[in-house]
């Protein structure tokens, strides 16, 4: 067999280096000088592509903000206060579930005069909207809309609508819903990060106006973008170039599916190529200048390196094996550096596995008690004489409470929860009553097993309140109290935890039992290791667990494997 090694001599490292330097060299400072020819194209083609992909991504984005607007509306239209024409309990239901998202909602006639607007309180004196070209769009296709930007006289600032006609039958609240954000508010969709230095972003409405723009020419809103430049954009998506002053500008656009605005990411061209441009002719200059100087250091560089190369590949042999090692020490600080780190590595590869097995052990553990517990729900729910419908409802509402507390555990990496914190979660759940919830009690925190048993109970208890109890009425209040007490007869410290019903329905026995009550008694009772009981009072239930304390609160090592067991 033809051995091409023959064919080298036996030759120190330093000479091999010295031969593989030239041999390298040359041919590459030949390529590069075709490789500088072509480098400008390619990296305009590739500059060109990841401009317009920047474009359809915040194009993306602010679809989605558009699209859960318009889910918004869909939702708020089939409110029982606007069916009953009852603006006021829906202007202050509305305000209050939309208040923290920044979105404001307006029912307005069909000549634009608002009805409501819920920057304002409700007896604020209103008059036409400012956008009324919109409305009659609106009014005249049927189809939800974005408008242009423009100047908002109540919020003084710039705004945006998104319109949807109301249907016929409710016509008697008004023509048409709106809901209207500050331009401003869409910054935090985009972001500047990723692009070239001095390069800028922005959303432009229909009209050819700036709704919001971010980066080094970032346009205020309702500036007015280039008309020029706007009637090269054709298509869905795409880039043009063009000449603004001295500079070339490449511009990224893409349409926001289903709307009339466009996201457009532009800058200059040189911006964003000259780090790559300027690397190449170093690389040109320097590979001439340095090629003689290259090959002298690499034959003095071969004469050290022979005695480390051994040494660091024993150490890498010995990692291979498992073991681990301890640093080298040599005449050549890299030799040294790299000796450390592999010294580090094969701590760190020990380090790793260990973490690898805890973390899987705990995983595998954590998964096998969530998924006993929802095999129990469904066992204990397949019993009870229901619908398909029901049981799959039943599963649903019970897998979402659960589903809450797994994930505020997730948030404080299984750390345990705050008990104030896990009662806000199950009760925001049901937001529009969440506010006649009182909670009272000095906080403290849940070890995980009582987060997840806690949570179920809670759920289970405001499901029956909002169906049957005190939350089924406007009227109706719960009062949660959790406090220390005191038994001679026990040897550890109790807790008692209160769910209170008042100003409610009158309250009767059930004539039978099904899976809730399973939860808020013998699930109760057993997770906890405590006693509950249950009272009809007819003025409301009252619900009462008592347990040791220890069960509820984390000790100060944190949760181990044994306590997060369901």
């Amino acid at each position: 067999m033809f051995r091409i090694s023959r064919f080298f001599p036996t030759a120190p490292i330093g000479a091999y280096l010295v031969a593989l330097t030239a041999g390298v060299a040359l041919p590459l400072l030949i390529f590069v000088g075709y490789l500088m020819m072509e480098l400008e194209s390619n990296e305009r083609e590739i500059l060109a592509n990841e401009t317009a992909e920047d474009a359809q991504l915040i194009a993306r984005s602010v679809d989605r903000e558009l699209q859960d607007m318009a889910t918004t509306l869909r939702l708020l239209v089939t409110s029982p206060e606007l069916e009953r024409g009852d603006l006021r309990a829906f202007h202050n239901r509305t305000q209050n579930s939309l208040r923290s998202n920044s979105l404001y909602v307006l029912v307005v006639n069909r000549d634009g005069q608002q009805r409501l607007n819920t920057r304002v309180p409700f007896d604020t004196q209103l008059g036409k909207m400012s956008n009324v070209a919109s409305l009659e769009s609106v009014l005249k296709t049927g189809v939800t809309e974005v408008s242009n930007v423009f100047f908002g006289v109540t919020s003084g600032k710039h705004v945006f609508n998104v319109t949807m006609p109301l249907p016929k039958e409710i016509s008697y609240s008004g023509s048409a819903m709106i809901i209207t954000q500050n331009a401003e508010d869409l910054q935090k969709l985009i972001s500047t990060e990723g692009l070239p230095t001095g390069w800028t972003m922005a959303v432009v409405d229909g009209s050819g106006h700036v709704v919001t723009s971010l980066g080094a020419g970032a346009l205020p809103p309702g500036t007015a973008f280039p008309a020029n430049t706007l009637k090269l954009m054709t298509g869905f998506k795409g880039t043009i170039e063009d000449v603004d002053g001295d500079l070339k500008q490449m511009y990224g656009y893409a349409q926001i599916t289903g709307w009339t605005w466009k996201a457009v990411v532009w800058g200059p061209i040189d911006a964003a190529q000259a780090s790559i441009l300027t690397t190449w002719r170093q690389l040109i200059a320097g590979g001439v200048i340095f090629l003689a100087v290259g090959m002298l250091i690499a034959w003095l560089v071969g004469r050290q390196l022979r005695i480390p190369i051994r040494q660091i590949a024993e150490m890498a042999e010995r990692i291979g094996r498992g073991e681990i090692v301890s640093p080298v020490q040599t005449k050549i600080r890299e030799a040294n550096q790299v000796a450390i780190a592999l010294s580090n590595a094969s701590f760190d590869r020990s380090q790793a596995e260990d973490r690898i097995h805890l973390i899987l052990h705990e995983l595998v553990h954590r998964t096998k008690n969530i998924l006993t517990l929802v095999q129990a729900m469904m066992r204990q729910l397949a019993r009870q004489d229901t619908t398909m419908e029901e049981f799959q409802k039943a599963i649903g509402n019970r897998l979402q409470g659960l589903g809450k507390s797994i994930e505020a555990l997730a948030k404080e990496q299984w750390a345990g929860v705050s008990i104030r914190r896990v009662v806000e979660i199950h009760m925001s759940t049901f937001a529009e009553v969440a506010d006649r919830v009182e909670l009272q009690g000095l906080d403290f925190t849940l070890k995980a097993e009582a987060v997840q048993n806690l949570g179920l109970v809670l759920h289970e208890l405001a499901t029956n309140s909002v169906k049957y109890g005190a939350l089924s009425v406007p009227q109706g209040k719960v009062h949660i109290t959790w406090k220390d007490v005191v038994d001679e007869k026990e040897e550890e410290p109790l807790l008692r935890l209160i769910w209170e019903e008042r100003d409610g329905p009158s309250v009767r026995e059930p004539s039978r039992t099904g899976f809730g009550t399973t939860i808020i008694k013998r699930h109760a009772s057993a997770a906890f290791r405590g006693h509950v009981d249950v009272n009809f009072h007819p003025a409301g239930l009252c619900w009462i667990l008592t347990a040791p304390r220890a069960a509820f609160e984390r000790g100060e090592g944190g949760d181990t494997l044994a306590d997060i067991a369901i």
